[in-house]
């Protein structure tokens, strides 16, 4: 396996890099063509509100698939995988505390917990490119940049909280454009949530994320904002769940279902 070149990457061969713990970074660009997603894992007498929650906020939280209590494959999105080791980071929250990060979560897993896989916005970045986007956080090899704004989520249960939101800048033409292309993916996200002035939805300091990296925002470029699957994370935080494992920021797990499948054409 060619590592210099994660984009042509099998999801197959991606996770077992992974599982290895020889790809403990971002995901980004890796296994290109093919659904990553964001991971929420919570013990199972949660798991019908937090089912409302996500179906009650589509944008930030559209489901890809859910993991049965005591399976560790999910069925639909890859069923030979196992998500306990198949993500290269973790993060781990105790009553509303990040309490540590770790490679494998499978000491920590147990029978009454349910995983849900949540879209993830790196699916339509080829599309992005494709159509000569600028992907900045790729172009600067760094996680894209992520921030908790002032936009509720609908409440569902005992969960709710503010969105959480990623960041690609472009030129005004070509927020124009990856308005359009992002569309066609309403099952990861589907269009900007917001275009411009960081301040309308809470963003105080653009250069100072609250999860991910800070990338370049060039002369005459604008700040263009998706609906991110992080928002669990800041929900975990709000509620304070006893226990609730995620995904850690830009670290997806990369499902054997194709883009394309989710592409409204």
């Amino acid at each position: 396996m060619n590592v210099s070149n994660p984009a042509h990457f099998s999801p197959a061969e991606a996770r077992k890099l992974i599982r290895e713990k020889n790809w403990v970074k971002p995901t980004s660009g890796v296994a290109n063509g093919y659904i990553q997603a964001n991971l929420a894992v919570l013990p199972k007498e949660l798991a019908f509100d937090f089912l409302l929650f996500c179906q009650r906020n589509p944008k930030p939280c559209p489901i890809i698939d859910v993991i049965e209590p005591g399976d560790v494959a999910p069925q639909v999105a890859a069923p030979s995988a196992n998500v306990k080791t198949d993500i290269p980071k973790y993060r781990v929250y105790k009553k509303g505390e990040f309490v540590e990060e770790a490679t494998d979560v499978t000491e920590i897993w147990d029978e009454n917990m349910v995983g849900f896989l949540i879209g993830c916005s790196f699916t339509f970045e080829e599309a992005l490119l494709k159509n000569e986007v600028p992907i900045r956080h790729i172009e600067e090899n760094c996680n894209v940049p992520m921030y908790i704004t002032n936009i509720p989520c609908v409440k569902a249960g005992i969960f709710e909280g503010p969105m959480v939101v990623s960041m690609r800048p472009m030129t005004e033409k070509q927020a124009i454009r990856a308005v359009q292309v992002t569309s066609r993916f309403p099952s990861v996200h589907g269009a900007p949530v917001h275009i411009g002035n960081p301040e309308v939805i809470g963003i105080k300091d653009i250069h100072n994320p609250d999860f991910g990296d800070s990338v370049t925002i060039k002369e005459r470029e604008v700040p263009v904002f998706w609906a991110c699957g992080v928002t669990p994370q800041a929900v975990a935080m709000h509620v304070k769940p006893e226990i609730m494992i995620t995904h850690a920021p830009g670290h997806m797990f990369i499902t054997d279902l194709k883009n394309e499948q989710f592409a409204i054409l």
